[in-house]
């Protein structure tokens, strides 16, 4: 095990924290894409895994390009694939340029004809990525939607949070694609995660979620574009990119009155800060 660092770049400036490179929309303009980058100085990007049938074509993305790392985990939405057992994703875990578990969560946006008790198995998956985090030591990358309390309730039950008799430190992670309440970001806050922040936020009609980037203390923002989705204006409804992510920097930066250079610094750094061990 060792400590990862911003060895690759002496001065990162932006980080993208959560990009899918492997979706179709994406995978096949990669050269493309990387001097986007360059010329957008994005200097790095998390590759997740939303599934463990993907999970290959994303460890490669990482093992391929020095600027690239990866996760492993199965994504709440994601039903009719192999459910990933304790081993699947520790296993993963080890390999090298891995440093998160998920994305992984809970989503009750979609329920359809079924209802919140219907949805146990995805309250059992999120429980097997906090125990993934907890024994491989790596963050976990999680999303919520219309089901915040039971997320945070499973995080505090499962994440060694309440327990003195628990083994080793409480999990560590990020709420990505953040689009909840203040109540929510504080009580995310209080388990010591990070918020991250998307292009969502530069959306006409998200002023309640930018006053939530408000409220967030700066040492605690990530950002990211959770590409190809959601790409944020001044290209909203094109199919997005990490070189995208200085426009979400940009909002922050006037919501928080900082210099961009310095949101992108600062976002870098808590990158760094949260995602700090990788296996070699």
């Amino acid at each position: 095990m060792w400590r990862w660092q911003s060895c690759h770049f002496p001065a990162p400036m932006f980080t993208d924290s959560h990009c899918h490179l492997s979706f179709q929309e994406l995978a096949s303009q990669l050269p493309e894409i990387q001097s986007a980058m360059r010329q957008a100085r994005v200097t790095r990007a998390l590759c997740i895994c939303t599934t463990l049938e993907e999970f290959d074509q994303v460890h490669g993305l990482a093992l391929d390009h020095d600027n690239l790392w990866a996760t492993v985990g199965v994504h709440p939405d994601n039903e009719d694939v192999r459910e990933p057992t304790l081993s699947d994703l520790v296993d993963r875990a080890a390999l090298p340029r891995v440093i998160g578990i998920g994305e992984t969560g809970l989503d009750y946006y979609r329920l359809g004809s079924r209802s919140v008790a219907d949805m146990q198995w995805q309250r059992e998956r999120f429980r097997v990525h906090i125990r993934a985090g907890r024994q491989t030591g790596l963050p976990l990358v999680i999303h919520t939607r219309s089901a915040s309390a039971d997320t945070l309730a499973i995080l505090k039950e499962e994440g060694g949070f309440q327990s003195a008799s628990s083994n080793g430190e409480p999990v560590r992670g990020v709420f990505h694609c953040f689009t909840e309440t203040a109540d929510v970001a504080r009580s995310a806050l209080e388990l010591g995660m990070y918020i991250s922040f998307s292009g969502i936020i530069t959306f006409r009609n998200a002023s309640e979620l930018r006053e939530v980037v408000r409220m967030v203390p700066m040492d605690r923002i990530l950002i990211e574009t959770d590409s190809p989705y959601l790409a944020p204006v001044p290209h909203r409804g094109k199919t997005n990119t990490p070189a995208w992510v200085p426009h979400v920097a940009a909002q922050v930066a006037e919501l928080k009155g900082l210099p961009l250079e310095v949101v992108g610094q600062i976002t870098s750094r808590n990158f760094d800060h949260l995602f700090d061990q990788v296996s070699a």
